[in-house]
This record gives structure tokens, sequence and C-alpha cells, in this order.
């Protein structure tokens, strides 16, 4: 039995949550991931996992044994890392997750500067509005848009992000510009729900949190449809400054009420910061955090 490759398959079954999810993920029959479990178990002398139809469980000796085998294979994977030159020259696959839109405009056209400069490193980038879990999805290093949790996770920060209300001058010259948030009342809306509740939008901060029910006459699931309703003089719509920064530098939309924004999200790189980092991780921090801060200093 190759106690490795066992270990590495009891971990990914773990986090996959299931023994069928697991054979996916490690492109094996489903019969070889049972059959290599069960031989893990008769190895060790004890049970690991409580199978069942809907799900799997850790038993006491189970979680325990969970816990060894990641630190073995960290300290594997750490040890090949570094026999492979990766902690003298950047080398090897760096992982990076970004927010959809953000990703796309800002964190692209950096990754493509980087990789012209370290011809040794590949890039896996995968843009998504959730929350990744770095270690578990073995992911190097998150662009993070938020107040972030107290963690042993490292984060630079590289700027900050708005929450504005914007809307096109057409639409502004027909219904007037709102002065502050209560005339909302009085405009039509186009709502984003993956920034706020469809029936209200909140300004200010603290003590001075004004909280104003607004008319949604069309509401989307992107900050794109979002843009393009408003532009459309639709209404007024509200997204982050980055996902309007164009239209509103070409002059498609106006943004309104900045008197009474909610403070700025803080745009952050994280990444888990254990231990030495692999160079391709510091020449990418080292080489996207200056570029990143400028970029964000110029934008809305």
């Amino acid at each position: 039995m190759d106690r490795l490759d066992a270990m590495s398959l009891f971990v990914a079954t773990v986090e996959a949550g299931s023994l069928s999810a697991a054979a996916r993920r490690a492109g094996v029959p489903l019969p070889t991931i049972s059959r290599k479990l069960s031989e893990l178990e008769k190895h060790l002398g004890t049970r690991l996992l409580n199978r069942s139809t809907r799900r799997l469980t850790l038993t006491d000796p189970g979680q325990s044994y969970l816990i060894a085998c990641r630190r073995i294979l960290d300290e594997v994977s750490e040890a090949e890392r570094s026999a492979a030159g990766e902690y003298l020259n950047p080398t090897g696959e760096l992982a990076i997750t970004a927010p959809v839109v953000f990703g796309r405009l800002h964190v692209l056209p950096i990754i493509t500067g980087f990789l012209a400069v370290y011809p040794q490193v590949d890039v896996r980038l995968t843009l998504s509005d959730r929350i990744t879990q770095l270690a578990e999805e073995h992911i190097d290093l998150a662009v993070r848009i938020s107040e972030l949790p107290d963690s042993a996770m490292v984060a630079i920060r590289v700027g900050s992000i708005r929450r504005i209300v914007c809307a096109s001058p057409a639409y502004l010259a027909l219904h007037g510009t709102p002065e502050k948030p209560s005339e909302l009342a009085g405009h039509n809306c186009v709502t984003f729900e993956g920034l706020a509740a469809p029936a209200s939008w909140t300004f200010g901060t603290g003590k001075t949190e004004i909280v104003v029910p607004v008319r949604s006459r069309l509401q989307v699931n992107t900050a794109e449809a979002a843009l393009d309703a408003a532009i459309a003089g639709l209404g007024l719509t509200r997204v982050l400054s980055y996902q309007a920064d164009t239209a509103v530098r070409a002059g498609a939309l106006r943004v309104v009420l900045e008197p009474f924004e909610p403070p700025p999200w803080p745009v952050s790189l994280v990444h888990a910061g254990q231990g030495r980092l692999p160079v391709k991780l510091r020449a990418f921090l080292d080489f996207a955090a200056p570029r990143l801060k400028e970029r964000l200093a110029r934008s809305l």
C-alpha cells in the first residue's frame, strides 16, 4: 500500500464530503477510493470514517489522523518544492483567486505583466465572488474586498473600494439629482442583489447610519446588468466604485450622494503566511502590490 497516496485520498475524501465526490475530484473510480480507504483502515487497525448514504463523518481516531495527514502531506509538499528550487528561483504554479469583475479589470492585467517577467512561473487564476478557503482549495493568494476577520492569514492592504450610487445624466436631468438619501423615495432604482438587500440601501456609518427604503424597478444579479440599466436611463443604481469607473470617466454615469457614502472597503492580498514563502509567491507580492495600489489610487 502506498501510504502517502492513501493519506492523500483520505484527506481528499474528507474535504469533498463523500466518496463519489472524492473520486470525481481525484479522477479515479469510486471502487478504488473505497478499497484504498478500507486498506488504510485495516493497516491502522481502526475505523477512520463512518459511512452513510448521505454523508461521511470522522471518528475520533479519524479526526486525529486527518490532522496528522495534513501536516505530513504539507511537509512532503514543502520538501518537494525546496528540492525543485522553488525557494531559490521563481518557478512552478501559482494559484490565485479574485472577485470576478475586479479580477478581470485589475488583477488579470497585472498577472499578464508578471508572466512576461517570470517565464518559469505559471498562474492558475480563479475568478469567483464567493469566499474561497485557501488551504482547502490549494490557493496561494486571494484578493479580498472586505473587512477581514481576525485569523492567522497575512493581509497586505493595497487600497480601498467605495460603494457608490450613480445614474445617467439623462435620468438625472429628467428626474432631478437627489441631494440626500431620503430623497431616494421619489426615484426609480436598479438594485444589485450581490451588494445589498434590494428593498433598502444603507448610508453613513456608526451612529449616523441611515437605512433608506428604495423603489426597485429592476432587480438584477450582476453589477454589469445594473450598470447597463442605469446607463440606459432606467434609474439610480448602487455598485462598487471600480465596477462603474469606466462608465463614470466616460460620462455615461454620474456619482451622487457622495457625502453620505458608507466607509470604503479595504482591498487586500491575503495568503497563509506560514513558514518560508515560496519565491514565486514572494515575487508576485512584490510585483503586484505596488501596481494594484497605483491602479486603485487612480480609480474612483
